[in-house]
């Protein structure tokens, strides 16, 4: 249930670089203490117009500058509801209207609620005394009218709920009397009516009770225990009515306050005056203390402004005849600047992306500072500012934001201690700082980067398929994902062929492979375009040019350009026999495929027909004559010269030279011409010798294998004779090839069977002939055996021309 709330639209906004501080409203709610915990305050979400939606996305939530939190936000149901037991005289004392102040808080745009809380006083406290016995001395002499303070109960409840009257027991010589001070404040006193009779009642006891307003009331009471004094007749009166004085919050303990003095007319003993608190609030017990006998009051503890900034107390004067009288005495606590500023962190931010526009907020904080006028003024700012991106906006009073001044850059700066200082403005200046630690989290914005811009490499010709011959890495300073990297060959043509018919590569490591032999013959340069990702989203690449370079091997034999081969033989070169020595008769011109100092080539003789007549140049291939040519030499000089490169190992070839030595070129011709003739005829002999050879062999071979298996038919039909009886031989069924027995569902169920017999001797002289026998051929009709008649003659004499031919062959 609620008594009564109010709400107060206050649209304020405050606009900063790309970020909306919004306070929108401000709800006040009334609800009686001690409440139980979870009970009904208000619906905040309907009061401020906010769906419950919105509580949740903007992860609503209550801030309250220190102290308990009273109150508890439902976000799903929009209400606010009691957290903790509220005491309202805990919280505010006397203080009306006791107010709890906070603010709901809302992200993404924030927003600012606030919420006032007036929490309504309950009669849950009875008027208590400090005492619960009063004595008072009082002289019998006392006039009637004589007043006599009386301490104030004490209720903790505030208006109708608060202390309202007191009564006293009904007695003869007695009254309660109740005077309103110049302060507000109310002073109990009682009044003598008639005089005492100390002869005739020396003590009296009455009861002074304390009632309240509340419903239903509360009451508390104190004995009053009257002795009644003899002769005392005057009491003290003090100089003042109410006492003030001003401390600083920081004064020593044992600085002297002020002094209170009372007078009283009476002499000697009489008018002896003794000083004590009547009244000291709980809290000024152990802070004053008051001399008896001087009245001087001093500090015996310290004070705190931020706790209680005023005391007030009641000051009793005390003649030795029991006649008393008081006095109010306020202490105000001047405040000095003790409190170090308080920084709170609302929302604060442990990471942020790189990539995060100026302006990103990375927390929200407010400041306070217990102590009172400049000394509660703050100053914010983050240290080394010039230093680091980061600036402090204020949207409301104390409120502030740390924002980005400035783009971020994880590979430079990957962590921020952002150091917050609020500075109050007292004397001396106190400061409080605050630290965030922000680490700057990783976006894909740095490519790959080779660690050069070219690379140059080497290959041997005739390399294994499959063999790494080179490796490229490249640097990514992103980290995670955003810094692992792939290679990656770019498809272009060698020759209009793929480069990935030529080069693989790993495309984790960066480590080249050759896919083929390379021949640096065929080629020997091309150009690898290799490109480097990351894996980051989205990806970004870089690429680099690798020039390859095929190293030549020497895998190449000279090949001779001249002298060049007529029909196989060389061409004859001609010199006349009155040649001077160093006459060039030919140059023999070779080539070799490979390059560098597998190319480079040297000639020398290898073979001659006269070894001192010429010589060749080493490098040049020169032929020139060594001597003077004389009449015994030969007309036909036959040379054959090696070709030799200068590889390892190294490779050759050789070529033969004919020379004529003539004056007359037609017969030198002749001659040279009979020369080829005759080394062709020759090589015809050789030829038609070694083919003549083959076919010898040959046809030995052959008829070894007709000799041995004549021999095994010959060894086969001695063991036929042997077994035969009579010397003949068994006998062999035959049957024809175009019919078969085929029992008794065919036709043609009988069997042919021929028998041959021959004479122990027959093997070596004639074969003897005997007629078919036919077996089973009962129930044959004439015709059946006139029809097979033919066919069994024609196998009888192919039969016989088999064993002729096989014979023949023995013999």
């Amino acid at each position: 249930m609620l008594p009564w709330t109010f709400i107060t639209q206050v649209p304020i906004l405050f606009v900063f670089t790309k970020y909306v501080f919004l306070v929108n409203a401000e709800v006040r709610y009334s609800i009686p203490e001690e409440q139980a915990r979870g009970a009904f305050i208000g619906n905040i979400a309907k009061d401020l117009g906010l769906d419950h939606q919105r509580l949740k996305t903007g992860k609503a939530h209550i801030y309250t500058d220190g102290g308990t939190e009273y109150a508890e936000l439902n976000v799903n149901k929009g209400i606010l509801v009691v957290k903790d037991r509220i005491d309202r005289e805990q919280i505010c004392g006397k203080i009306t209207p006791c107010l709890l102040n906070f603010q709901i808080i809302l992200e993404n745009p924030i927003e600012f609620h606030r919420v006032t809380i007036d929490v309504t006083d309950i009669n849950d406290n009875n008027p208590i005394f400090s005492k619960n016995n009063i004595l008072l001395e009082i002289n019998e002499l006392s006039p009637p009218g004589a007043i006599f303070s009386l301490p104030n109960a004490i209720d903790s409840d505030v208006g109708v709920n608060s202390l309202k009257s007191y009564t006293l027991t009904p007695n003869d010589h007695f009254k309660l009397k109740v005077q309103t001070q110049s302060d507000g404040s109310s002073s109990v006193n009682l009044l003598l009516e008639t005089p005492l009779d100390r002869e005739t009642q020396e003590e009296h006891v009455l009861v002074l009770k304390a009632v309240d307003g509340g419903e239903p009331q509360r009451s508390g009471t104190v004995e009053i225990k009257i002795i009644v004094l003899d002769v005392n007749d005057n009491a003290p009166v003090f100089s003042q009515e109410v006492y003030k004085a001003s401390v600083r919050e920081d004064s020593l303990i044992g600085s002297i306050l002020l002094k209170v003095q009372a007078n009283d007319a009476d002499k000697d003993s009489n008018g002896q005056i003794k000083y004590f608190f009547a009244h000291i609030p709980d809290n000024a017990q152990d802070l004053f203390e008051i001399n008896p006998d001087s009245g001087e009051i001093k500090t015996i503890g310290q004070m705190d402004y931020e706790n209680t900034k005023i005391y007030e107390m009641t000051v009793n004067a005390k003649d030795v005849g029991g006649f008393v009288s008081s006095s109010k005495v306020i202490i105000e606590v001047i405040d000095v600047n003790d409190n170090v500023p308080l920084i709170n962190l609302m929302s604060v931010s442990s990471q942020i992306t790189e990539d995060s526009l100026p302006g990103s907020v990375i927390a929200i904080f407010n400041v306070q500072d217990k102590d009172s006028g400049k000394n509660s003024k703050i100053n914010c700012f983050i240290k080394n500012n010039n230093h680091i991106p980061f600036k402090l906006t204020s949207s409301l009073n104390n409120f502030y934001t740390v924002q980005t001044d400035g783009f971020l850059d994880r590979e430079k700066v990957p962590q921020y201690n952002i150091t917050i200082v609020a500075k109050d403005d007292g004397e001396p200046s106190l400061s409080a700082t605050q630290t965030i630690t922000l680490q700057v989290s990783d976006v894909n914005d740095n490519a790959p980067k080779f660690e050069k811009e070219h690379y140059k490499t080497y290959i041997t010709e005739n390399n294994a398929p499959g063999s790494s011959f080179f490796s490229v890495r490249a640097n990514d300073d992103d980290l995670g994902l955003n810094s692992r990297i792939s290679y990656f060959i770019t498809e272009t043509g060698i020759n209009n062929i793929s480069v990935s018919s030529f080069v693989s590569i790993n495309s984790d490591e960066g480590v080249l492979y050759a896919v083929r032999s390379f021949d640096y013959e065929e080629l020997n340069h091309f150009q690898v375009s290799v490109t480097a990702k990351d894996r980051g989203s989205p990806p970004l690449s870089s690429s680099v040019i690798i020039d390859v370079y095929v190293q030549d091997q020497n895998d190449n034999h000279p090949e001779i350009l001249y002298p060049l081969l007529n029909k196989g033989s060389p061409v004859a070169e001609f010199i006349p026999r009155s040649a001077d020595i160093g006459y060039l008769v030919t140059k023999v011109v070779a080539v070799d495929k490979d390059s560098g100092q597998n190319a480079w080539l040297s000639y020398k003789i290898f073979k001659a027909t006269d070894q001192t007549l010429f010589d060749v140049g080493l490098h040049n291939g020169e032929l020139r004559t060594l001597r003077q040519i004389m009449e015994k030499d030969s007309t036909k000089q036959r040379l054959t010269v090696l070709v030799e490169d200068s590889g390892q190992p190294s490779h050759s070839a050789t070529v033969n030279v004919n020379v004529a030595v003539t004056d007359n070129f037609a017969l030198a011709i002749s001659e040279f011409n009979d020369f080829t003739q005759e080394k062709n005829s020759n090589g015809d002999i050789k030829f038609y010798l070694v083919l003549s050879l083959v076919i010898v062999s040959l046809l030995f071979v052959i008829f070894l294998i007709v000799l041995i298996f004549l021999k095994f038919h010959k060894w086969r039909q001695s063991k036929l004779f042997n077994e035969c009886p009579n010397g003949t031989l068994p006998v062999i069924p035959y049957y024809p090839p175009r019919y078969a027995e085929v029992g008794a569902t065919g036709t043609l169920c009988h069997v042919y069977n021929y028998e041959v017999c021959l004479t122990t001797d027959s093997g070596k002289s004639e074969f003897k002939y005997m007629k078919p026998v036919i077996q089973s051929t009962v129930g044959m009709d004439q015709n059946e055996t006139e029809a097979r008649s033919p066919i069994l003659s024609d196998l009888i004499a192919e039969e016989d021309l088999l064993k002729v031919n096989l014979f023949s062959f023995t013999f």
